[in-house]
């Protein structure tokens, strides 16, 4: 999967080293060894699979430009959320142990888009739903397919999304970069890029039917998918910055 991207680094002069997360400890080794700052592309980790990384890397000879309170930062919703809560939808964090019917009675809502502090369920029934009762079917097939509820629960409002309008920007030490060298960067992203203080990140931006512009998720940059970025792309932003 990140053939392409190593491959594209290669040619901007990037060193590329690679860990093997099927064994991931605090002593894991690094081929061949890294120095300086290091951005670590991959699959998501939970805290204690980043705190392992986290001690490879600096047992390695180097150091990774997101510690591990930055990286939890924005791989849990909860986290930023507060942070840019009035450019993406309204979001209620729930603990796992609720009572999810009752909560989304409570709520009221005509839906319910419903995530743990990481995914949303892509199989199954998926993530939406207009009936409480169907929160006991999303929480079944979430540890069904999920292996288990990460944090608690999200439940966001649904707004009027226009289908194929979602744009991925990625944020490199404050600037902002998007999928197209010369495409101007939305003012909606720049004010999101300020109010984070992570050095690596990604911006999800989507428009709505109303017109309006709308930040759908933000994420750590390093677990992030190139999705609508050329390999190429992807690797000069780090050239770039």
């Amino acid at each position: 999967m990140y053939q392409a991207q190593a491959e594209a680094f290669d040619n901007e002069g990037i060193q590329c080293s690679t860990i093997n997360l099927d064994q991931l400890s605090p002593s894991s080794r690094i081929t061949p060894a890294v120095s300086n700052d290091v951005i670590y592309r991959g699959w998501m980790l939970n805290e204690q699979e980043y705190q392992n990384l986290w001690a490879s890397v600096i047992n390695s000879g180097g150091k990774l430009v997101t510690d591990t309170d930055s990286y939890l930062a924005l791989h849990y919703l909860p986290n930023w959320y507060e942070l840019i809560s009035d450019l993406t939808p309204e979001t209620i964090i729930l603990p796992k142990d609720c009572n999810l019917e009752l909560e989304l009675k409570n709520i009221g809502w005509e839906s319910y888009f419903i995530k743990d502090y990481v995914k949303s369920l892509k199989t199954s029934i998926g993530s939406i739903i207009t009936e409480p009762a169907q929160a006991v079917t999303v929480i079944h097939e979430m540890q069904k397919y999920r292996g288990k509820i990460e944090g608690g629960f999200c439940i966001r409002k649904i707004e009027n999304f226009l289908p194929d309008t979602e744009v991925r920007y990625f944020v490199l030490d404050s600037k902002a970069f998007a999928p197209e060298a010369n495409k101007p960067i939305p003012e909606i992203v720049i004010e999101c890029a300020s109010r984070i203080t992570s050095r690596f990140f990604s911006i999800d931006l989507i428009k709505t039917k109303e017109g309006k512009e709308r930040i759908v998720e933000v994420g750590d940059g390093q677990v992030s998918d190139i999705v609508g970025w050329e390999p190429g792309r992807f690797a000069q932003i780090f050239i770039d910055d």
